[in-house]
């Protein structure tokens, strides 16, 4: 199951950053998906050929983190199968969560309060983190599934 997570999120990146050059059905859905998951603001937006991508800068920062994360934890998992590792608790799911979140929340209340003007390249770059670190547990999650739940307190 990891594999495939890490394919459809290299797809997913590779699909967003060729949107502007495709045909115009694979173009326009790409435009459509896009839309439904993020605001496609000009301004905050990359632009390749001339053309925006689908998405804002901060949102292709998180998913091209995503297709990263996705692909060594897949490796990772696919390397460990012989001697598989224990679940990670909801605790460390949850701190590692937070800790990926910080880059991108914190650009967002110092922009949101006109502290920090950021670039769409800062946008990005602070999306990196949170797009590697979810897509890790994911895979994480997905390669854990046949264990039996960890009655640990969390």
């Amino acid at each position: 199951m990891a594999p495939l997570v890490a394919l459809l999120a290299v797809v997913w990146l590779v699909w967003l950053l060729t949107a502007p050059f495709l045909s115009t059905p694979l173009s326009s859905a790409a435009y459509l998906i896009g839309s439904l998951v993020c605001h496609q603001l000009p301004a905050r937006s990359f632009h390749l050929g001339g053309s925006q991508v689908p998405v804002c800068a901060r949102c292709l920062g998180i998913y091209a983190g995503s297709a990263v994360g996705a692909v060594i934890g897949a490796a990772v998992w696919s390397a460990r199968r012989a001697t598989p590792a224990a679940p990670m608790s909801r605790r460390t799911v949850r701190a590692t969560l937070a800790i990926v979140a910080a880059p991108t929340l914190l650009s967002v209340l110092l922009e949101t309060a006109d502290v920090w003007r950021t670039t769409n390249v800062e946008r990005a770059v602070a999306g990196l983190p949170l797009g590697l670190g979810a897509a890790l547990v994911v895979v994480s999650v997905l390669a854990t599934l046949h264990y039996k739940r960890d009655n640990t307190p969390t």
